[in-house]
Order: C-alpha cells, then structure tokens, then sequence
C-alpha cells in the first residue's frame, strides 16, 4: 500500500514536469518517458487483462524500480505465482499454468507496447522533434564558438579598443606590459570560448549516452519478446507431441480390442 502511495505521488508530481526538455537534461527527458510509460500500463490494463486487472496491477507496481518502468521479468513472475498460488482460471483456460503463463506473456507485450507509446506517443514525439531542433541549435553555437574569423574579429577589436601606441618618451618595457597585458585578455577570452565549446560538447555526450540506454532497454524488451514466443512455441511442439502419443496409444488400445473379440488376424 505504501509503495503504490509512493508510486501514485510521484505519477502526480512528474506529470507537471517540462515535456520539451533541453539538451542535455537526459534525467528530465526520461522521467516524462517514464510517465508516459506508466500511464499507457495504466490506461489498458483493463482493455487486456481485465479478469485479473488488480492482481496485474499490483504485479506492475511491485515490480517498478528506481526507473519508475517495470521489471517485465519480476512482474511476469509476480503475476505467475499469484495465479498458481491462488488457481485463478477464466471460462476458457481451466490450467492455471497455462493460464499464468498467458497472462504474463500479455505483461510483456504490454510494457513493450507501453515503452513504444513512451517514444513514438503525442509526446514522445514532441519531446523528440523539441529535442532534434536544441541539438541542431547547439551544433550551430559549437560552430559560431569556433569560427576563426568571428574570433579574429573580436581578438583585433580588444586590442583597437586599448589603441596600444608607443607614447611619446614611453619605454619599450611599458609597450611590453601592454602587450603582454592585451595577449593575457585575448588568451582569456578564447579560453572562455573552447570552456562554451566543451558544455555544448558534453551535453551532445549525455544526449547520446541516454539514446545509447534506451536503446538497450528496447533490444531487452524485443529480447524477452522472442524468448516468450520461443518457449511458447515449445510449449505448443511438447503438446502436439503429447497429442500424437495419445492419439497412436489410443489407435493401439483399438486395435488391439478388435483382436481380443475375434477379428481374424491373416496369417
């Protein structure tokens, strides 16, 4: 009961989140993903898993990590346990195993549609195009930061603005300390360029290693995927294997009746 408080609280206070973050701000971005993850599982479980929706719902929300997106692996077993814990069955599958497997596998399926509605949603999409147009905006200041010739016009105004000029019964070692003095402020003020050039840079860095974890996590879901469809596909080869042995069992145990009430056997 607690952690479904917690979990509805922080539903509530990330909804008011800014949807069209800068770039750079990679834990903002993901927290809206986030939500929008949630509440798509939110929106259709119902729709899906409506005969056992509470006990799904609470498999979803036990399973919700530091992420605020839900282990589909804890939450497929959560849900398998209740089921076969409790013999929870529905007019069409009396097997709670078989059923309890179904259900979890429908989890799955909905988590990854779920992650899919996140980034290809209303606002997944805006976050994306908002996201597109600051990264386009940052490589044009990383250029404008290091254009030779914008910074060749700045370095020749510092030093027209001093008008260094050997004065009449100056010393050269005077000249020098204004020399010396204008190389140090244009040394500065590049100085202060390449420090703009490198946050443009690192924030383009966070950006790609966010896409880089979202990434993962898709390949994770697609992985769980094929590996449901491969153990339900051996599920189904094991049964129709069973079939035929039943069948061939049952064509003998026949056969076998005719023989004992006097079919002639031909030599």
């Amino acid at each position: 009961m607690q952690k479904t408080t917690f979990l509805t609280l922080t539903l509530v206070s990330l909804v008011m989140l800014p949807a069209m973050a800068q770039v750079g701000e990679v834990w903002t971005d993901f927290q809206s993903y986030s939500v929008d993850l949630q509440n798509y599982l939110q929106n259709n479980l119902s729709e899906n898993l409506k005969p056992v929706e509470p006990q799904s719902r609470s498999a979803i929300t036990n399973a919700t990590g530091e992420l605020n997106i839900p282990n589909p692996i804890t939450a497929g077993q959560r849900i398998r346990d209740d089921i076969f814990i409790n013999s929870i069955s529905d007019r069409f599958e009396n097997n709670s195993v078989v059923r309890s497997n179904l259900v979890s596998n429908e989890i799955n399926r909905l988590i990854t549609r779920g992650a899919v509605s996140g980034l290809l949603g209303e606002a997944g999409q805006i976050r994306t195009k908002t996201k597109l147009i600051n990264t386009e905006k940052t490589l044009r200041n990383i250029a404008g930061f290091s254009d030779v010739d914008e910074d060749r016009t700045i370095f020749q105004e510092l030093l027209e603005g001093t008008g260094i000029k050997q004065g009449k019964g100056e010393d050269l070692i005077s000249l020098a300390d204004k020399v010396l003095g204008q190389g140090l402020l244009a040394l500065l003020s590049a100085n202060q360029e390449t420090i703009k050039i490198q946050k443009e840079q690192s924030k383009i860095v966070a950006e790609t290693f966010a896409q880089t974890l979202q990434t993962n996590q898709s390949l994770q879901y697609s992985n769980l995927n094929l590996a449901n469809i491969s153990q339900q596909m051996e599920e189904e080869n094991r049964a129709r294997r069973v079939d035929t042995s039943t069948e061939a069992a049952r064509l003998l145990r026949a056969t076998s009746q005719m023989d004992l009430f006097g079919t002639k056997i031909d030599n």
